[in-house]
């Protein structure tokens, strides 16, 4: 219209016309363009939340056996590069690919108007282009899933010698640190060069097929022009549509090598999703009888774990812990004595056999239920990068300031507490790097108290302990144990003497139970192990 009935007519009204109506269209395009672009970008950021939503509950409910496999840098990897990237092909690509597709559709039709000869002969193109976008389309999402693994071998690694930072300057391993870091990133940027050589063919790839297809077409318009079939506006118009659709159609392939990226993230995500839930509940789980008295029941425990699968780590096992009863687990390491509590909770499922908690089959049970009865205090005491009320207030979410500081002086805490700058509001660092060994556990244990839950399992909670430390914290184990099935992973002698019974552990079996003086008596492996820990506990310090 501008060229047949403005610049050839010579008619200045009719092309103010036309601009006005170009105009008035731009400003509708405007609009569209506002919309698209918010709305567009909202999702990706909703997609990418509701994923990070979506795996991380999932993570949750997964046994500790999956994360015994997983390296945690790994994971977190999936959580940040991956989700991002999603989030950036949904919030930006996509609008693109919108925009780019509405342009194809909308040039196509208009380019029919304008000549259909012309455009069979574009469309006839089509083919062509669409060869290399698959192929190449193939190779970039197959390199963009080993781009993202080796991205999460990266971030893996830096979270595991970061955490351990002071063993790794300790042993002056920084240079050789430092090397292993390079060669994981220059295998990031291996990768990375393939599929950034297959994305750049695709686009030039289409780019050239597209423009070389209008080039054609263009030849045989002019063609038609000078033949008088069509006139030079028609064929005007039809160059700035077919220009147009060849810009969108190569936006549309770029976007189409984003989104291979992007699948190949998915994927990675989508494996966390579906890793299946390897310790099963019941839909109608059984319910334990209120108060629950603590009375645990092995009754021919069989397990190994997943990891290993073939080697038993606890064979036949039957015994009874009594309500209220203290017990300690002694044998040498590797006896299974820390598996016994990984089980007690159902962190893992045996093999064979049952472990009865009041007489009910705990597999029966859900595991929220199951898990609010024990109180853990592990040996190595974990402290999260929180303030000192919230740490302890952990093992019962609804109680109050006042309750929490009750438990912080029962458990002989309340003291060094104190003598912090900001007291209970004092923020604890990472992993709780603010902490020695002996506050972290009187933070573990008075979080224990906190709790107050009918069976108490100790992973030895006085082994980090100065001597000073230690007499007050066995104070205040004495009354949290009181009244409640008491489960102590024993590796000092003093720990034992004061307990109801005694149950040595080699090698996954239970090969003897009885008093401190009973065992001295009736077995060689205990005999071996308690004079070992008194010429332990003889030393000087």
């Amino acid at each position: 219209m501008m060229v047949d009935e403005g610049f050839i007519a010579d008619n200045a009204a009719r092309l103010n016309e036309i601009m006005l109506i170009i105009v008035g269209i731009t400003a509708i395009s405007g609009t569209a363009v506002f919309c698209r672009f918010y709305l567009m970008t909202w999702l990706g950021e909703r997609v990418s939340a509701d994923i990070r939503l979506q795996v991380y509950q999932h993570l949750l409910s997964l046994s500790p056996g999956f994360f015994a496999t997983q390296r945690t840098g790994e994971v977190i990897s999936r959580f940040t590069a991956d989700s991002t990237l999603i989030q950036s092909v949904v919030g930006s690509s996509l609008s693109m690919a919108l925009r780019s597709g509405v342009t194809v559709l909308g040039g196509i039709v208009m380019m029919g108007f304008t000549s259909v000869k012309l455009t069979l002969l574009v469309l006839l193109a089509v083919p062509l282009v669409l060869g290399p976008v698959s192929y190449f389309g193939r190779k970039v999402r197959v390199l963009s899933r080993k781009s993202q693994d080796r991205v999460g071998d990266l971030g893996a690694y830096i979270d595991e010698t970061l955490h351990e930072i002071h063993t790794v300057q300790a042993y002056t391993h920084e240079t050789k640190d430092r090397q292993l870091f390079t060669d994981r990133v220059e295998a990031v940027m291996d990768v990375a060069k393939g599929r950034i050589k297959y994305r750049a063919l695709l686009i030039s790839t289409v780019m050239f097929l597209s423009i070389g297809a209008i080039a054609f077409v263009t030849w045989v318009g002019a063609k038609d022009v000078m033949s008088g079939n069509i006139t030079g506006g028609e064929l005007s118009a039809f160059m700035f549509y077919a220009v147009m659709v060849a810009g969108a159609v190569a936006t549309i392939s770029e976007v189409f090598s984003e989104i291979q990226r992007a699948s190949g993230a998915a994927e990675r995500l989508m494996e966390l999703v579906y890793t299946p839930v390897d310790i099963p509940q019941q839909a109608v789980p059984h319910q334990l009888s209120l108060p629950v008295k603590g009375l645990l029941h092995f009754n021919n425990v069989v397990f190994a774990y997943p990891s290993d699968s073939g080697q038993d780590v606890i064979r036949q096992l039957s015994l009874t812990i009594e309500p209220g009863e203290r017990v300690a687990l002694v044998g040498p390491s590797g006896a299974g004595k820390s598996t016994l509590f990984e089980l007690m909770m159902r962190f893992y499922q045996p093999k064979v056999g049952q472990i009865l908690l009041d007489d009910v089959d705990i597999a029966t049970l859900s595991l929220t239920d199951l898990r609010q009865q024990y109180a853990l205090v592990p040996q190595e005491s974990v402290i999260f990068a929180m303030n000192v009320l919230e740490n302890v207030r952990y093992g019962r979410l609804s109680a109050t300031d006042d309750e929490v500081i009750e438990a912080c002086i029962a458990a002989k805490a309340d003291e060094f507490i104190r003598e912090f700058t900001d007291g209970y509001a004092t923020y604890l660092g990472e992993r709780g790097v603010r902490l020695s060994g002996g506050q972290k556990q009187r933070i573990a244990i008075a979080r224990a108290i906190l709790a107050d839950r009918p069976l108490l399992l100790l992973d030895e909670a006085t082994s980090a302990l100065d001597a000073v430390s230690e007499v007050k914290v066995k104070q205040a184990l004495d009354s949290l144990m009181a009244k409640r099935t008491t489960v102590i992973i024993a590796h000092r002698l003093a720990t034992v003497i004061n307990v109801d019974r005694i149950f040595v552990m080699d090698k996954g079996q239970l090969v003897a139970s009885g008093t401190h003086n009973e065992l001295m008596t009736s077995n060689a492996l205990y005999r071996e192990f308690a004079s070992l820990q008194l010429l332990m506990d003889s030393e000087p310090a």
